[in-house]
């Protein structure tokens, strides 16, 4: 049964490259749609407030139909919208390009990871989603940093237009070779599975993950610009960089697939104190080899792992309706990735480039102290008929 979950790993990199590949083109669509850095960021920020605004709703709906019929279509979606980005004229055309694959990536990573915790059955589930997850850290280690030189050699619109390329090939590897799925029962209802928003304990892991990707984001999508402006890199060296950013990740997927299992709030401040460190570091070791090698690497292993640990926290709190659960996590991540770009756009306008790293810490700080809050209760099960 191991195919199933790495044809859906392959897929997952293309859904995951689409929303973030963005951050290392930043700069460049910047300068050929003639807008500021921080306009340019407000793309990020429509994409994960569509998917958080939409997530669950549309989750909740496609758990119905045919999961290899439903993967295909949200690909070939993926491909239509990168074509459109990849000869977008103007910042209105480019944010249209970004808004339509925004609906279709919640409902494959939600129910991709239902299908992969389907397999192996729910007491493995971070280990099932660290192997889905690795598309998503291959995301970072190979599309967005491959992404960001060919954008480098080519231009910008050569990268959306080799990922739409790659998008329709998943989707046919996915009509060759995926099984269709059987479902075993017929999937809840939209209301009954809304009833576990009830739960406390839910609530509270999603503010979570809003916090801690509100962090994250509010430096990470302007790691580039940092790199550019602070370090003087040009855009070789900046791909390099991510690549470097991403292949650390590798490292975080793993450690939090098996820290996760056995104690997903412990696991999320971990990284969370970790992923601190190394924001913080970053600026004032620009200009060190050694010293910007060890932030970025830190980041990187921790902003990887807590990919996974969220996601499989709010999992593991409603395990009664797992997909449904996802993608409220999905959500209350996108929201934190939008505000996330927001903040880091209007401390850039106001503070500088160099004040980033310490307000996402600040972010972070608060999902620590959140989830210290979060262990020391728990709420009732929802049952779902």
């Amino acid at each position: 049964m191991l195919l199933p979950i790495l044809l859906l790993s392959a897929a997952g990199f293309t859904v995951l490259t689409t929303e973030f590949i963005i951050v290392g083109l930043l700069p460049s669509i910047a300068r050929d749609l003639q807008v500021s850095i921080p306009q340019a960021g407000l793309l990020v920020t429509l994409f994960a407030f569509t998917v958080a605004a939409f997530g669950p709703f549309l989750t909740a709906y496609c758990a119905r139909f045919e999961r290899r019929r439903l993967f295909i279509t949200v690909l070939v979606i993926f491909g239509l919208s990168n074509a459109l980005a990849a000869m977008a004229p103007n910042i209105g055309v480019m944010a249209l390009a970004r808004l339509i694959p925004a609906l279709g990536l919640p409902v494959f990573w939600a129910l991709a990871s239902e299908t992969a915790v389907d397999i192996v059955g729910p007491d493995y589930a971070g280990r099932a989603i660290a192997k889905i997850g690795f598309g998503i850290v291959c995301a970072t280690v190979f599309g967005i940093p491959i992404g960001t030189l060919i954008s480098d050699a080519f231009g910008w619109r050569s990268a959306f237009g080799l990922l739409s390329l790659i998008a329709f090939a998943k989707a046919l590897l996915l009509f060759v070779y995926l099984p269709a799925t059987d479902l075993h029962q017929r999937p809840a209802s939209l209301g009954s599975q809304f009833k576990i928003l009830r739960s406390p304990l839910l609530q509270g892991h999603m503010l979570l993950s809003i916090l801690v990707f509100s962090g994250m984001f509010t430096a990470y999508t302007y790691l580039a610009d940092i790199l550019e402006r602070l370090a003087g890199f040009n855009g070789t060296l900046v791909g390099w960089c991510l690549m470097g950013f991403g292949a650390a990740g590798l490292i975080g997927n793993s450690l939090g697939g098996r820290m996760v299992d056995r104690h997903p709030l412990m696991a999320s401040m971990v990284f969370c104190a970790f992923l601190v460190c190394g924001m913080v570091a970053l600026v004032p070791s620009i200009h060190s080899t050694l010293g910007l090698a060890a932030a970025l690497g830190i980041w990187g292993v921790t902003q990887a792992a807590l990919f996974l640990v969220s996601h499989v926290r709010l999992i593991k709190v409603a395990p009664q309706a797992p997909a449904f659960a996802a993608s409220l996590n999905i959500a209350a991540a996108n929201l934190g990735i939008g505000l996330g770009a927001l903040v880091g756009g209007r401390v850039i306008d106001t503070l500088g480039l160099g004040s980033l790293g310490y307000t996402a810490a600040g972010f972070i700080l608060g999902s620590i102290v959140l989830a210290l809050l979060l262990m020391r209760f728990k709420s009732p099960t929802v049952c779902i008929p």
